[in-house]
């Protein structure tokens, strides 16, 4: 099976309602990936967590900066398009504006 980086993205103010969200909603989002990761289990490497504010850091230094990155997983699959089928119906999608990338993760050359 591959293995892929799965990117939970949504734009600024879909997380910005995000985190006004009461507790009964939060509650429910929670319930929602617990269902969507029992159906999935078989696909879970690493269910992943949500990710913090940014760091861009270059040759010349490091600088605060903004992306549409909310969270990731690691997820394996036979292709990408398998995996978009597992992907149907996440609750992530319950976000406005929001958009999961799948990306795969290559193996390295001579390990």
């Amino acid at each position: 099976m591959k293995k892929f980086l799965v990117l939970y993205k949504a734009s600024a103010s879909a997380f910005e309602q995000m985190m006004k969200a009461t507790p009964e909603q939060q509650k429910a989002g929670m319930d929602a990936w617990m269902t969507w990761s029992k159906r999935a289990a078989a696909s879970i490497v690493d269910m992943g967590a949500p990710l913090g504010k940014s760091l861009r850091v270059t040759k010349g230094g490091a600088s605060p900066t903004t992306n549409d990155l909310g969270g990731y997983s690691l997820l394996q699959a036979e292709s990408k398009e398998a995996l978009a089928e597992i992907l149907k119906g996440h609750p992530h999608f319950m976000t406005p504006d929001s958009s999961i990338e799948v990306v795969e993760i290559m193996p390295m050359p001579g390990m």
